[in-house]
């Protein structure tokens, strides 16, 4: 993997370049689609290329791993040619996912022990064993195994997580060195910089991280209970910390406010099931604001779902035909709905490199997020 950086903001961190993997480039700053079980939900793969122009998407190691399994994925060739997607592909370990299962995981210094949420059935993830499990999916870029520590925890706490994270870190980084891709085209790995919401936790994680010398680096635990001007602060504090020559990833976050004010703190890559998993529930992003397609207000409004939209989607159907979908409980309401949300999620950020090119980012930022997080 390479990143160029090609352009800064001169009022914020912003910043525009581009990553170049086997499977393609990458524009950044870039918002990542989640296909967790190999799949964007409600999205065909068509319509991820040609509407709404996905550079990369991710899938989820965790959930792989358990279904379909390691087995049918090396069978198959890893994981572009059995979800039929010749574009990148990045894969988190599932360190969210053992942080979510805490009722049902056990942590040791060795790896962590958790139970399947299918079928309950026990499994363990060490670095070592993780690194082959992603080295079977074959994504492009792949997360380092860690613990996300809560976002309300303890110094105490938060410092035993980080311990445990940069052990994982190390062995996971020599794990990764010793082996080699399987399936011709290269694969990189991105430490994740722990610390909770502690300046000099995180301090000392990012150093560490960086001493590893990797092609990127990751920012985890945050948007996990903690404020949302502590997340801010804590990009503030990492980011300068990290290597101006290789791209950072926000794990995670968000909505679209997030997305825009993590960008002015020099982040490059995003990503969240928000579009998806909100627009399946009736929520729209737009660029003149929030809307409830439940609502009756929509009822007999045959305008288009967003006049300044870029999607098929947004000039094809309208408010009215939407609602009634949603309303009659139809699949396909979340299916338009999630098209149109990644649409804008990825015209979002084009914009915003449009603008660090042209000079004017933090102006437009300031500008457009009043309109994009009212609710209408």
């Amino acid at each position: 993997m390479e990143f160029k950086l090609s352009c800064k903001d001169t009022q914020s961190s912003a910043r525009a370049g581009v990553i170049r993997t086997d499977h393609g480039e990458i524009h950044t700053p870039i918002f990542m689609p989640v296909g967790t079980v190999g799949s964007v939900k409600g999205v065909y793969h068509r319509d991820l290329k040609q509407d709404i122009n996905a550079e990369i998407i991710l899938g989820n190691t965790y959930h792989l791993y358990l279904r379909p399994g390691l087995d049918t994925l090396k069978a198959a060739g890893g994981l572009h040619k059995f979800e039929s997607w010749d574009r990148p592909i990045l894969t988190d370990s599932g360190g969210f996912q053992i942080f979510s299962l805490s009722p049902i995981r056990k942590l040791t210094p060795e790896g962590c022990t958790f139970s399947s949420h299918i079928d309950g059935s026990r499994h363990r993830f060490t670095p070592e064993n993780n690194v082959e499990v992603q080295r079977i999916i074959g994504a492009d870029i792949c997360m380092v195994l860690d613990e996300c520590c809560p976002g309300d925890a303890d110094h105490a706490y938060a410092r035993k997580s980080l311990d445990l994270t940069k052990n994982w870190l190390e062995r996971f980084a020599r794990k990764f060195r010793e082996t080699e891709p399987l399936y011709g085209y290269g694969q990189t790995f991105f430490p994740i910089v722990q610390g909770c919401v502690f300046p000099d936790l995180r301090k000392e994680a990012a150093e560490h991280a960086v001493g590893i010398d990797a092609d990127g680096y990751a920012v985890g635990g945050l948007a996990v209970g903690e404020p949302t001007e502590k997340m801010y602060e804590m990009l503030e504090r990492v980011g300068p910390m990290l290597p101006a020559d290789k791209p950072r990833y926000r794990m995670g976050v968000g909505t679209p406010e997030n997305i825009l004010e993590g960008i002015a703190r020099g982040i490059d890559m995003f990503d969240c099931v928000m579009p998806t998993r909100n627009g399946r529930n009736g929520m729209l992003f737009t660029w003149n604001g929030i809307m409830n397609m439940r609502n009756a207000k929509w009822e007999n409004d045959f305008s288009p779902l967003d006049p300044d939209g870029c999607s098929f989607v947004d000039k094809t159907y309208t408010k009215a035909y939407l609602r009634h979908l949603f309303i009659a409980g139809e699949m396909f309401a979340g299916m338009i709905a999630s098209e149109h949300n990644l649409s804008f999620y990825l015209d979002l950020v084009r914009c915003a490199r449009e603008h660090i090119e042209s000079g004017d980012f933090t102006f437009w930022k300031n500008s457009v997020l009043p309109k994009i997080t009212s609710r209408l």
